[in-house]
């Protein structure tokens, strides 16, 4: 009689495994598509099971920011403090494209997650150790906003259905009527997938408007600004 293989052990359930199937999930059915019902079937364990590990959806939900956010890398050691804003920056880019549901569940969070704070916190600590004042990068993460994250409104709010395709959509009378919009729509690198909008490269556009901004903290640093008299310290 032939003996029957046996069945290799299942992976004990932990809080980690449940957060990284609770993530590969959402990437594969959206994050409107998870509960904690289907993530149980997914694991093959009654839902009873994941309350040992999460309370409740919503810190499922915090911990699937913690997975994700724990993809960003540090740049690596010895790196200026504006190349290294910028490559952490894009790690965290990199790390929410690859999980489109991210940004929508870390807008939505009453607070910012543990994960969140060290990437903040990490980010602020590189523009102090490069010398700008505290008062400073203040104002840089406030102009910085959730592109400190990796995304921006404007991606996390595109209005749903195709992108418009370049200056095909702007009839004759339009471009008479806005010559300038006309120009611009002529003008532009065209991407058929963009969602910062029609014939744009979200991610030239993206690391565009990065690049100006820490140009422009980089001048102000060198300047001596201050927000108490608007401009350069006397």
């Amino acid at each position: 009689m032939t003996r029957q293989p046996e069945a290799a052990p299942r992976a004990p359930l932990s809080r980690d495994r449940v957060l990284r199937a609770a993530v590969a999930l959402a990437d594969s059915t959206g994050i409107e598509a998870l509960s904690m019902r289907r993530l149980a079937q997914e694991l093959g364990v009654v839902p009873m099971a994941l309350y040992k590990h999460v309370a409740h959806k919503e810190e499922l939900l915090d911990g699937m920011v913690e997975t994700v956010v724990g993809e960003i890398g540090p740049p690596a050691p010895g790196t200026g403090w504006r190349a290294a804003v910028r490559l952490r920056i894009l790690s965290a880019r990199t790390a929410l494209l690859g999980h489109p549901w991210a940004a929508q569940v870390i807008r939505s969070r009453t607070g910012p997650t543990p994960a969140v704070l060290a990437h903040l916190d990490a980010v602020i600590g590189t523009f102090r150790a490069g010398g700008l004042s505290a008062d400073l990068t203040h104002h840089a993460m406030h102009a910085l906003g959730s592109r400190v994250l990796g995304f921006t409104q404007e991606v996390f709010d595109a209005a749903p259905g195709p992108a418009p395709q370049g200056p095909a959509i702007l009839p004759p009378e339009a471009a008479a009527a806005y010559p300038h919009v006309a120009e611009l729509a002529m003008a532009a690198a065209h991407d058929g997938d963009s969602v910062v909008g029609g014939g744009c490269d979200d991610r030239f556009e993206f690391e565009f408007a990065l690049d100006l901004l820490l140009e422009g903290f980089e001048r102000l640093h060198r300047q001596g600004w201050t927000s108490a008299g608007g401009g350069v310290a006397g």
